[in-house]
């Protein structure tokens, strides 16, 4: 399992990065050389091992060649979304005390307003152009020796939640060694698993600053494979990605395998797929349908996971298990699975709690954020992130929701996921989300927002008849009071949807009409 700059050394001409629009290819020897040239840019910047940095780029090969340069350098390296605002941006680079902030012309506009509000930063560098206050990286770093700088060391990114529910909050898990060569974390166990090596092509169909496309990249560097990184996910574009390149190994999100199954027939059987070994999916829980349809047309290679950033345990399973436990995320492969009610007591297989993982990987803190972390163990050590689900009787989870976004009426506990996923498979839907909005009466009442396929029906009749639909499949009480319609909805690029805004836009309005 060596560094990327061994592989420079032993096959300097084979690709490390193609870029799946553009074509654009680094070597591992320009690899090598380019991270090399930017870690001694992060050491004439006076940056030393264990110093923090912010990175706020779109897909591009320089993402991954600043990120070796901050692992060689021994830096913690937070990659922000490219999706989020000013203040968002803003409140991370402060609360990971950031030294240095790499953005892109891409996001320049908040990345400008974030950096003038965040008072860590000692230094401020763009790609593609430069903005007030930031400096050229181009014409920084190319004038860096692309020699190892003197005290290399092991660098670790550090991620932030989604925000889903809240502020987004930095998952900081320590590095196991400091020293430079020390393995990807994932190299010995999923990606032993799946069975990554030299001879791996893997397809990134997602944004790099999201944690799982990040740690399987750099994973797939580490054990000297080829990454093709696609700029922006297109349905048909990665089919003929997995084509063109015989990749063979890739990673997902559920609302892509949505896309993908709404292209026409002729589309999805135009491209041959054969060369995949492992399409991996995780993120979010997939619709037992949607996975159903993926499996009959992808095969036995669909794998799935559950983890999160926090990596206090994982679960997996494979086609053949799925097929047979369906709407499952597997059994635990690290750590011991829990799932335990309001009061602490540990559930039996069947009845729904939260889900707890035990085992010594179960450590990890909330940077910055004490009070958070100490929420996240139970009195026995356990951790949750706050997921809730049930296991069976032979072990395998299953998951309903955040618990954050249970909705409560009546008494009644509903899980908008269900719902969810559920309207998801309708011809007429390409995205939704369903939460809780208040109710004289009940407490709550079941909201949905639909992104129509196509915006022609975005009208009563449809609402209408959605919700009829619905009844046929669904217990009354689950059922949608309302249905609006948006034209986008805010959906990040890592499968989740990022509801805590809608959710207080619609609280916020149902408390103005009742003030009024």
């Amino acid at each position: 399992m060596p560094h990327p700059s061994e592989t420079a050394r032993t096959y300097p001409h084979k690709p490390a990065i193609i870029m799946g629009n553009s074509g654009e290819m680094v070597t591992y020897r320009q690899l090598d050389e380019r991270s090399n040239q930017g870690a001694q840019l992060f050491r004439s910047l006076g940056l030393k091992a264990g110093d923090h940095i912010a990175v706020m780029l779109d897909n591009r090969r320089e993402f991954l060649e600043i990120c070796w340069a901050a692992q060689r350098a021994g830096l913690i390296y937070t990659p922000i979304s490219s999706q989020l605002k000013s203040d968002e941006t803003a409140y991370i680079i402060q609360n990971c005390g950031a030294k240095l902030f790499i953005a892109s012309t891409a996001v320049a506009d908040v990345a400008v307003s974030a950096a003038a509000a965040a008072s860590t930063l000692e230094h401020r560098l763009m790609l593609g152009g430069i903005r007030d206050g930031f400096e050229a990286w181009e014409e920084a770093v190319d004038g860096q020796s692309d020699e190892p700088i003197a005290d290399q060391a092991n660098g670790v990114p550090m991620l932030y939640s989604s925000g889903t529910t809240g502020q987004p909050k930095g998952v900081f898990v320590p590095p196991v060694a400091d020293d430079v060569n020390t393995p990807h974390p994932l190299a010995g166990s999923l990606g032993l698993v799946f069975g990554f090596g030299e001879e791996t092509v893997y397809l990134s169909p997602a944004p790099l600053y999201h944690a799982a496309p990040l740690h399987y990249t750099m994973m797939a560097h580490y054990l000297g494979g080829t990454t093709v990184i696609m700029e922006k996910f297109d349905p048909e574009r990665s089919l003929a990605l997995i084509e063109e390149h015989r990749v063979t190994h890739s990673q997902w999100v559920p609302i892509m395998f949505v896309r993908m199954l709404k292209l026409p027939e002729e589309v999805r059987d135009r491209y041959d797929l054969s060369s995949m070994q492992f399409a991996i999916h995780a993120a979010a829980p997939c619709p037992v349908e949607t996975k159903e349809r993926m499996i009959d047309w992808w095969g036995p290679v669909i794998v799935e996971y559950y983890a999160a950033s926090e990596a206090a345990g994982a679960t997996m399973v494979d086609a053949k298990d799925w097929l047979e436990h369906k709407g499952t995320v597997g059994r635990a492969i690290l750590g011991q699975l829990h799932v335990v009610d309001d009061e602490g007591k540990e559930l039996p297989p069947g009845e729904i709690g939260t889900v707890y993982f035990s085992g010594p990987q179960a450590s990890f803190k909330y940077h910055n954020e004490p009070e958070k972390t100490a929420q996240s163990y139970n009195e026995q050590g356990w951790a949750t992130v706050g997921d809730v689900g049930y296991l069976d009787e032979e072990g395998y989870l299953y998951l309903t929701d955040r618990k954050h976004f249970m909705i409560i009426s009546g008494g009644v506990n509903i899980y908008p996921q269900e719902v969810e996923n559920l309207l998801l498979t309708h011809d007429k839907v390409a995205d939704v989300a369903v939460f809780g909005v208040p109710n004289d009466e009940f407490g709550e009442e079941v909201k949905a927002v639909v992104q129509p396929q196509n915006w022609v029906d975005a009208t009563d009749e449809v609402a209408i008849e959605l919700v009829e639909w619905l009844r046929d499949r669904l217990s009354h009480v689950k059922l949608p009071r309302s249905i609006d319609f948006r034209e986008a909805l805010p959906r990040l690029d890592n499968g989740k949807l990022y509801k805590r805004h809608l959710v207080e836009e619609y609280r916020a309005g149902a408390r103005d009409d009742t003030s009024s």
